[in-house]
């Protein structure tokens, strides 16, 4: 505190974040919400999932669900892969594998 009671703040620069950073930051956001999270669990617990599927288990509107399968792709935790008028979408092995090794170096 300054002789006046005010409060003296630092203005010090914070460092900018590294791409590893930038790249874990991506992949928490995609986890954020808890129907992407449970999209996650459904794919781990089979080896591949048509999206008509995933829309039955979770209860969720096809549109809330191709939102969130959208996020996840563009994050690389999730693959799709077109199957006539269909997508078969499955767990990353490389996505995941990046999550893990990001979070381990924290």
């Amino acid at each position: 505190m300054n002789e006046q009671g005010r409060v003296i703040v630092s203005h010090r620069s914070v460092p900018r974040p590294n791409a590893a950073d930038e790249e874990l930051a991506v992949l928490a956001k995609a986890l954020g919400h808890p129907a992407r999270v449970r999209v996650l669990r459904l794919l781990a617990r089979r080896e591949g999932c048509i999206g008509c599927d995933i829309v039955a288990d979770l209860e969720l509107a096809q549109s809330t669900v191709s939102e969130h399968l959208r996020i996840l792709k563009a994050a690389g935790l999730v693959e799709g892969e077109v199957d006539g008028p269909r997508v078969c979408y499955r767990l990353s092995g490389l996505g995941l594998a990046r999550l893990k090794a990001l979070v381990a170096a924290l």
